[in-house]
């Protein structure tokens, strides 16, 4: 019976004058996931909607999964006229009898449409009476109804029941390009999807130390860039080889300090790929205090080694939190599967917490850092893209 959908937009109605730019966004990343050019997306007061017959149910699932849009409802869409109107919230409520047990019901009318000549109080007493008198062993309930009809009235109007929940936030492309540093872990996959959320365009970067690393852990971060590009859209994945770079700090270096000096590599070869590549910040999976690396010491530490802005969205949060979102986005099986990565292939026994930045600076001293990232850049990179 369904043949629309109709999408309830979220921040994106306060945005003022600067509402279209975040429009023509979010109409990309739909055309994108639904990869149909035979489908016409279109408005109508504040709403999107879009004509569709086949295949509803496998399409809200993939525009659930659109950020900027906070609820999508596949409905029956007609004219505005009080008589259709009519005979099709009937029909309606008879097409849901066929698939549930309903005993009761409740009619929430709604006009975009102010110059409809029924009021949405009228109507609701209006089409609930049409209800009761066409369809069998039925009645109103008001507080606690096993069955809600929407009738949404603008230029068309639109009847639906199922309500569910979209991706949120604002539109992918809409807040600039970030690039993520992806370590196979629960917690990074996490935060490019939240940096997504919030119209950021990510792709990621991700070091290992092959042969000291398996193929298979990245392997594993390409499984994860996929789920991940389900909502963010398509991805670019570098892969860096900093094998020369741990054995130099291993070498020359106190081994306390590895994690920290290492780490600091990341990020300026991270920040001279995102110079390259024109990116406006690096996205980590960062957590306060959850290990050695990211107490306020030490990431005070880390983020001198860089000027680009360093965004790390799960900073404040704790790691069931993170859990729960790595779940209902489909990464978390992939991340616990047990593959090292580089950094804890390097990993000191007693990592330094409370880094000293003049100590970090003394021990880099031993090593060519510049020649360092500009050969691993030149030598050592592979892109991967995401199906």
């Amino acid at each position: 019976m369904y043949n629309n959908i109709s999408m309830s937009l979220g921040e994106i109605v306060l945005k003022g004058r600067n509402r279209g730019y975040f429009e023509n966004k979010l109409n990309q990343s739909l055309k994108r996931v639904i990869d149909d050019k035979e489908i016409k997306i279109y408005r109508d007061r504040g709403k999107v909607f879009l004509d569709i017959d086949d295949n509803i149910d496998k399409m809200v699932r993939k525009i659930s999964k659109v950020f900027g849009i906070v609820v999508v409802s596949p409905c029956v869409k007609i004219e505005s006229d009080l008589e259709d109107i009519k005979n099709t919230v009937v029909e309606y409520v008879n097409f849901k009898k066929e698939s549930r047990n309903i005993k009761t019901f409740k009619i929430k009318a709604k006009r975009a449409d102010k110059t409809f000549p029924v009021k949405s109080m009228d109507l609701n007493n209006i089409l609930g009476g049409e209800v009761l008198k066409n369809v069998e062993d039925i009645k109103v309930d008001v507080h606690n109804p096993d069955l809600i009809v929407n009738v949404d009235i603008r230029s068309k109007t639109y009847i639906y029941s199922e309500k569910y929940q979209g991706g949120g936030g604002l539109p992918i492309g809409s807040n600039g390009r970030g690039l993520v540093l992806l370590s196979g872990g629960i917690d990074s996959p996490v935060a490019g999807y939240l940096m997504g959320r919030r119209g950021v365009k990510v792709d990621c970067i991700s070091f290992h130390s092959y042969p000291y690393t398996s193929i298979r852990s990245n392997e594993k971060i390409k499984e994860l860039s996929d789920i991940m590009s389900v909502y963010t859209g398509p991805m670019k994945v570098y892969f860096v080889n900093i094998l020369e770079i741990y054995r130099q700090i291993k070498e020359k270096c106190q081994e306390k300090n590895t994690t920290i000096i290492a780490r600091r590599f990341m990020m300026k070869i991270s920040e001279k790929i995102a110079q390259r590549e024109e990116y406006d910040c690096l996205v980590t999976g960062e957590s306060l205090g959850q290990v050695a690396s990211q107490t306020i010491n030490s990431l005070r530490v880390i983020e001198n080694s860089v000027d680009i802005p360093i965004l790390r969205p799960l900073i404040g949060n704790d790691k069931t939190e993170i859990i729960d979102t790595a779940r209902d986005i489909e990464t978390y099986e992939i991340s616990i599967q047990p593959y090292d990565d580089c950094c804890s292939i390097f990993s000191p026994d007693n990592p330094v917490t409370r880094p000293n930045l003049d100590n970090i600076l003394e021990d880099e001293k031993n090593l060519d850092v510049e020649k360092l990232v500009e050969e691993t850049i030149e030598n050592s990179i592979e892109i991967y893209n995401t199906k």
